[in-house]
C-alpha cells in the first residue's frame, strides 16, 4: 500500500515534480479539499454561528470564487508566499492594538488566521467576531476551530455579513483587523467607514492587504511573480481562473498615501501605511 501524502509533499510535486506526480498530488489535493468540506459543525459551533440577513453587497463572481478556494486557501497562502504570510499576519495583529481582555473584530476573517491569532491575544476573558461573507470560509474556519483544543479558541463567534453593512452597533469593539479584504469590497470607503462606526474612540484598525507599489520596478517583480508563481501553482490546484484576478485587483487598489488620505477623510484621527516586504505588501494602521 502506498504511503499517505501530506498536504507538504503535494505542494512539493505541484510546484517541482513530474508530470506524474504532478497528476498525483493534484488529486490527493482535491481528495484533502473534499474531505474538508465535508467536515461538519460540532453542535456547539452551529449554536455560535449568526447570520446578517441583510443583502452582502459584493460581486457574486467574487463571493463564488472565494467560495471555490476555501478548501485549499490556506495551502496556496502557504506555498505562495514561502510562509512568510504568518509573519505578516502577526505583524497586524501586532499594530491593531488588541489586548487581554478586549472585543475585536476580524472583518473579511476568510479562513481565521487572524481571528485565531486576535483569539490567542484577548484570552478567554475576551470576545473575538470572525465576519466574512462567504459561507465556505466560515465553514473552514470552524472546522480549524474544532480540530485545535484551545481554551481561548471558545471566544471566538462567526458572523456571515456584509463588510458594508456590519450588524454591529456604534462604537462596539476595542480593535479590528481586516486581512487580503478590503481589495475585494465594492466600496472600499462604505467598508473603512463601517469599521469606524464600530470601533471605540481611540482604538485601531490594522488592514493588511497586497501593495500597489508607485515604484515601477516593485510593480514589475509583483506582476511577475503573480503570472510566474502564484498562477502556474494554483493551476496545479485547478485554480488558475481564480488566482488570475489579482493583477487587475490590485491595480484597481489604493496606494499606501490614498489609502491614508481615504482614512483621514472618514474621520480617523492618524493613520499610517507600512510597506512589508520590499513593497510586496502593506498595512494600513488607522486610529479613531
Amino acid at each position: 500500500m502506498r504511503p499517505q501524502t501530506n498536504i507538504f509533499q503535494c505542494n512539493i510535486m505541484l510546484a517541482f515534480g513530474s508530470t506524474e506526480e504532478t497528476d498525483r498530488a493534484r488529486r490527493e489535493v482535491r481528495g484533502m479539499a473534499s474531505l474538508q468540506l465535508c467536515l461538519p459543525f460540532s453542535s456547539t459551533r452551529r449554536s455560535q454561528f449568526r447570520f446578517s440577513y441583510g443583502r452582502v453587497q459584493c460581486s457574486s463572481e467574487r463571493q463564488e470564487l472565494f467560495s471555490r478556494i476555501a478548501p485549499v486557501y490556506d495551502n496556496l497562502n502557504d506555498l505562495l508566499s514561502f510562509g512568510q504570510h504568518r509573519i505578516w499576519k502577526r505583524m497586524a495583529v501586532s499594530w491593531s492594538g488588541a489586548k487581554t481582555g478586549d472585543n475585536v473584530l476580524d472583518v473579511c476573517c476568510g479562513s481565521g488566521d487572524l481571528l485565531f491569532l486576535l483569539s490567542e491575544q484577548v484570552g478567554s476573558q475576551g470576545k473575538v467576531i470572525g465576519l466574512d461573507f462567504s459561507k465556505n470560509q466560515l465553514s473552514m474556519a470552524s472546522s480549524r476551530q474544532d480540530l485545535v483544543s484551545k481554551a481561548c479558541y471558545k471566544n471566538i463567534e462567526w458572523v456571515e455579513g456584509d463588510a458594508l453593512d456590519l450588524p454591529f452597533s456604534d462604537c462596539f469593539f476595542d480593535a479590528i483587523t481586516m486581512g487580503y479584504g478590503l481589495r475585494n469590497v465594492v466600496d472600499k470607503r462604505k467598508a473603512l467607514e463601517e469599521s469606524f462606526r464600530v470601533l471605540k474612540p481611540g482604538s485601531r484598525i490594522s488592514v493588511l492587504d497586497f501593495n500597489k507599489s508607485t515604484q515601477p520596478f516593485t510593480t514589475a517583480i509583483q506582476e511577475w511573480m503573480i503570472d510566474n508563481v502564484v498562477v502556474p501553482v494554483a493551476s496545479g490546484y485547478g485554480l488558475a481562473e481564480e488566482y488570475q484576478y489579482l493583477k487587475s485587483s490590485i491595480r484597481e487598489f489604493l496606494t499606501g498615501k490614498d489609502l491614508e488620505k481615504l482614512a483621514l477623510e472618514i474621520g480617523f484621527s492618524r493613520a499610517k501605511h507600512y510597506e512589508l516586504s520590499g513593497g510586496l505588501m502593506g498595512n494600513l494602521v488607522a486610529t479613531r
